[in-house]
């Protein structure tokens, strides 16, 4: 049997893309699967899949921080030699056919060791500019996997192919949703939500407008893991987390998100109307850049963090915006799954 080890994490971001790919192989049997992460949000979003787990420490760049930041940075070539030796000695010990990476920082130092040995290396940009890792990692790879087109022109080795979306999100339909989430048929339902581990500025918002918006809609608020509060507010619904995103996205008429490609793409893919709220000055803008692109197409709103008192009126202006329903429904945005799996299973007959 030919063996697969995937690799990337550091945000759910790194990791929910390549379970993705990861439940379409476990369903056909076709390839042992491996990861190999941090004891992080990798290891814990991994853990019901049961793989074998290869757990090495690698070194994040820290952005900004002042002289802190600095400082903390001047110990990562040392960490990263470090991290690279650990990742080979597994590697040797695995053997794969092949490493799939989802980049972010725990991926470098795999893809390094993996060149070495000379292991075919694939690897996917989600973003619509390259992270560092998939910039550092592109030449030892065969392709760079990206889910907008324009991202392939500017990376070396780069290949359109699509995002990698889990096949989960499309089973549920609006009728069994709201059943799910005892909601009538007739509601408007804002699904409202900030990543993995929510956003307070997006909460703090939400909640100051509570009386007020839950007044015309049912929320669904994915608030994080601590965050939620004590409220008698009717028609608010408090989760820190919801393990059947494909359900809560089938109850929602619009959802109001954070702009994490991932998330950005799902929510294409369901051709759903949105909000999104990118994250700002902890990221390289990232988000930014992916929330813009999909306005410019017309294919979403965009408010900024420092806009967030126009959140009654922009959910409004986005909830009656038909052209955007228009659009949506036009779109061809949408999964790359079997372009990505296709190349997968190339290398692996060869």
């Amino acid at each position: 049997m030919k063996k697969i080890l995937f690799t990337g994490g550091g945000s759910a971001g790194h990791v929910v893309p390549n379970i993705a790919l990861i439940d379409e192989l476990l369903s056909t049997g076709e390839a042992d699967l491996f990861y190999m992460g941090t004891d992080g949000i990798e290891k814990r979003l991994l853990a019901d899949k049961k793989l074998p787990y290869y757990q090495i420490d690698c070194p994040k760049l820290i952005r900004g921080g002042g002289m802190y930041g600095l400082k903390r940075n001047f110990g990562i070539p040392i960490a990263f030699l470090r991290a690279r030796k650990t990742a080979l000695s597994h590697l040797k010990e695995l053997r794969p056919d092949l490493v799939f990476s989802k980049g972010g920082y725990v991926a470098l130092p795999v893809i390094s060791a993996a060149r070495k040995l000379r292991i075919p290396c694939l690897s996917h940009e989600s973003d619509f500019s390259a992270g560092l890792s998939n910039r550092l990692s592109a030449r030892k790879c065969e392709y760079v996997f990206t889910s907008f087109p324009e991202t392939a022109e500017s990376i070396p080795h780069g290949k359109y192919s699509g995002a990698p979306i889990r096949k989960g999100i499309f089973k549920s339909t609006k009728k069994d949703a709201r059943k799910t989430f005892s909601i009538p048929m007739n509601e408007k339902v804002l699904l409202i939500f900030g990543g993995g581990s929510g956003s307070a500025v997006i909460n703090d918002a939400v909640r100051k407008y509570l009386r007020l918006l839950t007044k015309d809609y049912t929320i669904l608020h994915v608030c994080g893991k601590g965050n939620v509060i004590q409220s008698n507010v009717k028609r608010y619904r408090q989760y820190e987390f919801i393990a059947d995103m494909g359900a809560a996205y089938a109850c929602a008429d619009l959802v109001i998100s954070r702009a994490g490609s991932g998330t950005v793409f799902e929510i294409l893919a369901l051709k759903k109307p949105a909000i999104f709220i990118p994250l700002e000055g902890q990221t390289r803008g990232d988000q930014i850049e992916n929330a813009t692109y999909f306005e410019k197409k017309g294919l979403c709103h965009v408010l900024r963090q420092k806009d967030l008192d126009r959140l009654p009126t922009a959910i409004k202006t986005a909830f009656f915006d038909k052209e955007m329903q228009e659009r949506l429904a036009k779109t061809e945005f949408g999964q790359g799954n079997e372009n990505i799996l296709r190349e997968i299973r190339k290398i692996l007959n060869r």
